[in-house]
């Protein structure tokens, strides 16, 4: 075989156009394909941050969500739904550490005291926003849609109130300054992403949520 196309110029010229032409197209697929997927990145990191300026923390919104840009796309339920999970991971997060807090040495009663509150605040926190996160997955389904987000929202807001209650317990009480500096920047943190999240679901709209 290789003789006969030795022997045909032409025969090798075309097989040999053949082969470059394949490469061409492949790699021109490719490359639309990689242009494709950047430009839906790019639509979709776009919508989260229009979508996070209606939040009252935007930045802080937009930093915590933009890197699942690619799995809400530009779906106003599936960012209210990922704005949930990562606030709960935010409030887990800061249970486990001021948790940890408790074996610090040196702590009075009243700190101890303090601490041990806070962690039960965050231990319902957390429960609530379980409770909203599983109430998501069931909207709709047959059920009033309209009652579920009822619930959603007031089980978020009482989210809310449980991690700025962590906080309201250091005023008026004799408490180490860098104690308090420590547990109120991680609740600030999370109560800033669940104030996002609260909001991104105070604005879906019927349609969003049957889409």
């Amino acid at each position: 075989m290789e003789a006969c196309i030795l022997r045909n110029p032409s025969a090798f010229h075309v097989l040999s156009s053949l082969f470059f032409t394949l490469l061409l197209f492949n790699s021109i697929t490719l490359t639309s394909s990689a242009n494709t997927s950047t430009t839906s990145l790019t639509i979709s990191k776009q919508f989260i941050k229009t979508s996070c300026n209606s939040t009252t923390y935007p930045r802080v919104c937009y930093k915590s969500l933009s890197s699942y840009a690619s799995k809400v796309k530009t779906s106003p339920l599936k960012l209210a739904n990922v704005a949930l999970t990562v606030s709960l991971k935010a409030a887990r997060n800061a249970s486990s550490t001021i948790t940890l807090l408790l074996e610090r040495k040196g702590m009075t009663r009243m700190e101890t005291s303090i601490v041990k509150d806070c962690v039960e605040n965050f231990g319902d926190c957390i429960d609530e926003l379980q409770q909203s996160l599983q109430e998501f997955k069931s909207l709709g389904g047959g059920k009033n849609v309209a009652f579920q987000m009822a619930n959603i929202k007031t089980w978020v807001s009482a989210a809310l109130t449980d991690e700025y209650t962590c906080s309201d317990g250091f005023e008026g009480q004799k408490v180490s300054s860098s104690l308090q500096q420590q547990i109120k920047n991680y609740i600030s943190n999370v109560a800033k992403i669940t104030s996002n999240a609260l909001a991104l679901i105070n604005n879906l709209s019927v349609t969003d949520i049957k889409s």
